[in-house]
C-alpha cells in the first residue's frame, strides 16, 4: 500500500507536466494525424522517462538513503552516549558540590575550635609570662635592696673602721 502511494507520488509531477503540454498543444490546433502521432511519441517518451525514474528511485537511491539513515542513526547514538556521560558528570559534580559545602562547614567548625584553643593557649602563656615578669621584677627589687643595704653597710663599715677620717674631717672643718 505504501509502496503504491510512493510510486503515485513519483509519477504525479510528470503526468501533470504531460497534461499541461497536451492542453497547450490542443489550443494551438493542427491536423488530427499529426496530433495522434505526436501524442504517441509523447506517451512513449513519458513511459521511458517514468521507467527510468522508477528504476532510479527503486535501485539507486535506496542504498544512498539507507547509508544516510545509518549515518544519522550512528550520530544519534553517539549524541545519546555523550548526553548520558554529560549527565553522569553533572550528577557527580553536584554530589561533589554538596559534599564540598559539608566539608567547608566542617573545616570552618574545626578552625573555630582550633582558634579558640589557640586563644586559650596564648592567654595561658600570657599569664605565665606576666608571672615570670613579676617574679623577675621582685627578684630585681630584692637584688637592688640587697645592693643598697650592702652599699649602706659598706659606707657604715668604712666609717667605723676608720674613725680618724671622720674625726679629721670633723676637726678640719672646725678650725
Amino acid at each position: 500500500m505504501r509502496r503504491s502511494f510512493t510510486i503515485l507520488r513519483g509519477l504525479l509531477a510528470p503526468v501533470m507536466l504531460l497534461a499541461w503540454v497536451v492542453v497547450a498543444q490542443a489550443e494551438e490546433g493542427g491536423s488530427s494525424a499529426e496530433q495522434t502521432l505526436g501524442n504517441s511519441f509523447k506517451w512513449i517518451h513519458f513511459v521511458i522517462i517514468a521507467i527510468a525514474a522508477y528504476w532510479l528511485f527503486k535501485k539507486k537511491l535506496p542504498p544512498y538513503f539507507r547509508h544516510n539513515a545509518d549515518k544519522i542513526t550512528a550520530d544519534i547514538t553517539k549524541a545519546t552516549a555523550a548526553k548520558a556521560e554529560a549527565e553522569r558528570l553533572l550528577k557527580e559534580a553536584a554530589t561533589k558540590l554538596t559534599s564540598l559545602e559539608r566539608e567547608v562547614a566542617q573545616f570552618r567548625d574545626q578552625a573555630q575550635k582550633d582558634s579558640a584553643a589557640e586563644l586559650e593557649r596564648l592567654r595561658g602563656m600570657g599569664k605565665l609570662d606576666i608571672e615570670k615578669v613579676g617574679v623577675a621584677a621582685n627578684a630585681e627589687i630584692e637584688a637592688a635592696e640587697r645592693a643598697a643595704r650592702w652599699s649602706i653597710r659598706r659606707k657604715d663599715g668604712r666609717s667605723r673602721r676608720r674613725p680618724w677620717r671622720t674625726s679629721i674631717s670633723a676637726t678640719s672643718t672646725r678650725r
